[in-house]
């Protein structure tokens, strides 16, 4: 068989120190596509660019050979290339909207490939570049082909990197986790899309990514990385059903996580009547009124102590509108009430009182944690608003404490700064600054999304412990379906503000009622 990329026995180093990239040899054969699995820090994108030769000038090759189509890629110049990148290997990466030029309308970003890599008119890269726009599933774009990135929605973005990388018919398109940032149905959407697109190009995918579900529907062959090395590699089979590898086993663990049987208070925390949430639509130079959009439609459910719930949806289902309305954020109708306090009847100085028992988590802790505040300041922020007359020492007792239950030293970091931290440690970080108030509510907005597979693990795990421990109650908001069955008790689906399926999570993922549903548990199958 044809191997389009064999690379022997790499190695890459930074500064000379030791090697991030250990001896790694695998071979992506023509037509087929090649996964690199592993968590953050494995070696993956390093490995990936390495192919480009894309790497920062501290990188250096130590030893191996990169061969592309028979030739050893490491020893060409620039000039060489330049002709290989963009033209027979091209990339995408995670996330779309970096990736392209926000300046630039969509069908110039798509013709400068067509320009920069073939003898073409600009007349006919016009019309090449609606031919790719239809190709990836963009009709409507297509028609207005001078639109900017930002018009755009997140898979829309994916979709048109897509179509800059396979403008040129390479013969291998490198993958760097292209549906991460992405809901389920968008995710099934992208994947289906590069699948079909290879088999028409007869074209090799080098596949990386931390999620085996993905990988499962993509991969011929799988290499999975740890620490620089390929401690497995094997077929998709053989990887999925007989694991020989304690890592990879490890790997398979966590993506078959089930949320242990909890038996939660009957005592009702919040209560969700009819709840919706409609923004109006406004026009004219008199800002009338003219239609809404309904964010969430008709709502009812309960949240009681020590319960999870589980909220899942696609992007523009209503999962954020609900917790906004439930920290009266914004303005909803029905009723809302928290320890049978009804919000709607509190006021100001009141509702400030009612959200120390509400805090909230985010999706990426490196944009919710402030870059000039140190831990300390971060996570005692709460006490600085709630108790402003807690001293110095009883406020640092109070941090120290909740840093060592998320498993952070306080004399370690205290002083320290976010950008000095992992993803998973700041997660924690932001976690201790929530649970400083000892809420009896905690809202997590996607917490684990921007984590690797590993980290997933142990987030889930001491936000489960801290339950335990702590009595609370946890709204649990993320498209990911793996992490709501490890997480939830009960499981509420939304779709376009409407209530599709509310249900016990062991029957949700058991025994759906609606193919709604059905299709976002394809991500956990």
């Amino acid at each position: 068989m044809n191997n389009i990329i064999s690379t022997k026995n790499l190695s890459i180093s930074f500064d000379k120190k030791n090697n991030v990239v250990d001896s790694v040899s695998f071979d992506i054969p023509k037509g087929q596509t090649v996964a690199l699995v592993g968590e953050s820090g494995s070696g993956k994108t390093i490995t990936a660019l390495s192919i480009l030769k894309l790497l920062p000038k501290s990188a250096s090759y130590h030893k191996g050979e990169i061969l592309f189509n028979n030739e050893n890629i490491l020893n060409h110049s620039d000039y060489q290339m330049q002709k290989i990148r963009g033209r027979k290997i091209s990339a995408i990466f995670q996330e779309p909207m970096s990736s392209l030029n926000p300046l630039h309308t969509i069908d110039k970003q798509i013709s400068e490939i067509l320009l920069t890599h073939s003898k073409i008119s600009k007349k006919d890269a016009r019309k090449k570049t609606i031919e790719l726009l239809h190709e990836v599933g963009l009709d409507e774009i297509a028609q207005r082909p001078k639109t900017y990135s930002h018009e755009l929605s997140g898979g829309q973005r994916q979709r048109v990197m897509i179509a800059m990388s396979i403008a040129n018919n390479p013969d291998l398109l490198i993958a760097d986790e292209p549906t991460t940032a992405l809901d389920v149905t968008v995710q099934i959407q992208i994947l289906n899309l590069l699948k079909k697109l290879q088999q028409k190009l007869n074209m090799s995918i080098l596949f990386i990514s931390h999620d085996l579900t993905v990988v499962k529907h993509m991969a011929d062959k799988i290499c999975v990385m740890k620490n620089g090395k390929i401690v497995e590699r094997n077929t998709k089979d053989q990887i999925f059903n007989n694991p020989q590898h304690s890592y990879t086993k490890k790997l398979m663990s966590f993506e078959n996580q089930i949320r242990k049987k909890n038996n939660f208070s009957k005592n009702v925390l919040v209560s969700v009547n009819d709840l919706k949430v409609w923004y109006p639509i406004k026009k004219g130079l008199f800002k009338k009124t003219v239609n809404y959009v309904k964010a969430i439609k008709k709502l009812n459910f309960n949240l009681h102590e020590k319960e999870t719930i589980g909220i899942v949806g696609e992007s523009g289902s209503g999962k954020t509108s609900l917790v906004l309305a439930i920290l009266k954020l914004i303005e909803s109708k029905g009723r809302i009430l928290i320890k049978n306090t009804d919000l709607s009847k509190l006021n100001a100085r009141e509702t400030i009182n009612l959200r120390k028992d509400i805090q909230i988590v985010f999706q990426d802790p490196f944009s919710s944690l402030s870059p000039r505040m140190t831990i300390q300041q971060i996570v005692s922020e709460g006490l600085d608003v709630h108790y402003p007359k807690l001293s110095s020492e009883e406020k640092e007792t109070k941090v120290r404490s909740i840093l060592n239950e998320v498993g952070m030293n306080y004399d370690e970091i205290h002083n320290r700064f976010p950008h000095e931290f992992s993803g998973g440690q700041r997660q924690r970080i932001a976690i201790a600054r929530a649970l400083i108030l000892n809420p009896k509510i905690l809202i997590l907005d996607e917490p684990t999304s921007a984590l690797d597979v590993t980290i997933q693990k142990q987030i889930i795990d001491l936000l489960n412990n801290l339950q335990s421990k702590f009595l609370m109650s946890y709204l649990f908001i993320s498209h990911d379906m793996k992490v709501i069955r490890s997480v939830a008790d009960n499981v509420l689906v939304l779709k376009n503000g409407d209530l599709i399926e509310y249900n016990e999570a062991n029957i949700i993922f058991n025994n759906p009622q609606s193919n709604y549903t059905k299709t976002l548990l394809s991500s956990v199958t």
